[in-house]
């Protein structure tokens, strides 16, 4: 294994910090101090390991780079209100972002539940986010908008369901930490969320330890509950049709999961996008099967 696809591995690789300001410790990545912030937020099955590749090219090329473990993830403690959902995840990282660290606005990166995290930040919180890169994430159906497009994913969707109406249940199966990292290792092989042959059996093994841990696993379903039920949301979403936030669109088209006109959908949603850009031989997990792309685009969307 080369030096690189080493340092990709190394849970080490970055320091940890950890802040409480919403009643748990959020552990983060704080690498570039003094350049312009920039916010990496992972999704779901993700913790801030998948942006490994992306880090160093980030602050090489100017930025401070934010790179958080969303509550219940990582080495984020689970929060004691019991919520996972959208606005519970943007407050966090407006406490972290603003608050701790200081920073009244910052460019906004995510895919998958990071996407809407930081559409909600943009919405939220106003000129917060300077500007937005967005790939292979939910967005809001605008039915005028998007008649004739696509919007339908092509892959089973059983664990949306699953975790989303019958969580404790799943959890209670998933009872060993080797069966939930068999569960999580199904997203990065099987279910063809990413291009054929993006992870091997050591990255598929660096991005499911985190999922060992019962608790957070069963805390990181929260997210699907609250697309069903209201109590499990801290309050509404805001997810909605952003006219103002400047916003790069990426789209890895060998994603089963998403829908498979994301690209066309998201130039619906935001009235001053960049693109839609398609990236070649990649799916979901845009920020480690096509890295060298993903840092291109933000160094140059975020500093123009």
């Amino acid at each position: 294994m080369s030096g690189s696809a080493t340092a990709d591995l190394d849970p080490g690789r970055f320091a940890v910090h950890t802040c409480d300001l919403r009643g748990f410790g959020q552990a983060y990545v704080h690498q570039g101090v003094g350049g312009v912030p920039v916010l990496l937020v992972h999704g779901w099955p993700e913790t801030r390991r998948i942006w490994w590749r992306v880090i160093a090219p980030l602050v090489e090329a100017g930025f401070e780079v934010i790179v958080p473990d969303l509550r219940g993830f990582g080495d984020s403690q689970v929060a004691p209100d019991g919520y996972a959902d959208v606005a519970s995840h943007s407050r966090d990282l407006h406490a972290l972002v603003h608050d701790h660290l200081g920073h009244d606005r910052v460019v906004a990166v995510g895919g998958d539940l990071g996407g809407p995290i930081i559409q909600d930040l943009a919405l939220r919180f106003g000129s917060f986010v300077d500007r937005m890169v967005l790939f292979n994430s939910p967005l809001p159906y605008d039915k005028a908008r998007m008649a004739g497009l696509n919007t339908r994913p092509a892959s089973a969707h059983d664990y949306f369901l699953r975790q989303g109406t019958d969580a404790d249940a799943l959890a209670a199966e998933l009872a060993t930490p080797e069966q939930r990292r068999r569960y999580i290792a199904t997203f990065y092989s099987s279910r063809f969320w990413a291009h054929p042959g993006a992870f091997d059996d050591a990255a598929i093994d660096f991005h499911t330890e985190p999922f060992a841990d019962g608790a957070k696993l069963r805390s990181s379903f929260g997210a699907y509950e609250s697309t069903f039920a209201e109590s499990a949301r801290s309050e509404p979403a805001m997810i909605g049709h952003n006219p103002d936030t400047p916003t790069m669109i990426l789209f890895g088209p060998s994603d089963h999961v998403i829908y498979p006109d994301f690209d066309l959908m998201a130039a619906c949603v935001f009235d001053r996008h960049v693109g839609p850009y398609l990236v070649r031989d990649c799916g979901h997990f845009v920020q480690w099967e096509a890295a060298h792309a993903l840092a291109t685009a933000v160094i140059a969307f975020g500093t123009s």
